[in-house]
């Protein structure tokens, strides 16, 4: 059971409304409907505005995310991603385990990827990029996708931090972290 109560239905219309767009006609997740019954805390999570595509396209976005949460101990939130998003993103079984068991330049990731989580990496350990580190993600994104790259990772540690500390639940369907 999670730390703080999650909404139960019937939602406010303005909530379900928020559930509708974020959930796409399925059940809201227990994240969602405990921090929808905190308003403030609700409006600056939506305002995070990290829980739409951006630049990066829907693989490299989910490899940032899944890291992230990996890195994080958030079963949670990973099993949440890999379950929803991890085959539209072409994840590769080998690719979901890596992302919680495999070093940033394992060889089931192109060089751009292995770029991607080793920037991944750097900020969950320094909080920072060095100087090789950022020059490796220009040789293959845009200044655009950099910065969303950075803000997921802050985002989801986030987010991370939320669904750990609160204590929530696995979601039934979701997928688990890899032995």
């Amino acid at each position: 059971m999670s730390r703080l109560a999650p909404l139960d239905p019937p939602y406010p219309a303005d909530v379900q409304q928020h559930f509708d767009r974020i959930m796409r006609g399925k059940p809201p997740l227990m994240l969602f409907r405990v921090m929808a019954g905190h308003p403030r805390a609700w409006e600056k999570f939506r305002g995070g505005s990290l829980l739409d595509r951006g630049p990066l396209s829907l693989r490299e976005r989910e490899i940032v995310i899944d890291r992230t949460c990996a890195l994080n101990a958030c079963e949670y939130e990973w099993g949440v991603h890999v379950t929803a998003f991890g085959a539209a993103a072409e994840l590769t079984e080998q690719q979901v385990h890596a992302t919680v068991r495999g070093a940033a330049d394992a060889g089931c990731w192109s060089q751009a990827e292995q770029a991607m989580i080793a920037a991944v990496d750097a900020l969950h350990v320094r909080a920072t990029l060095d100087d090789a580190e950022f020059a490796a993600l220009l040789a293959h994104y845009d200044e655009d996708q950099i910065l969303e790259i950075i803000l997921l990772c802050g985002f989801y540690r986030t987010v991370s931090y939320l669904a750990n500390a609160l204590a929530l639940p696995l979601e039934e369907t979701a997928a688990r972290f890899p032995a």
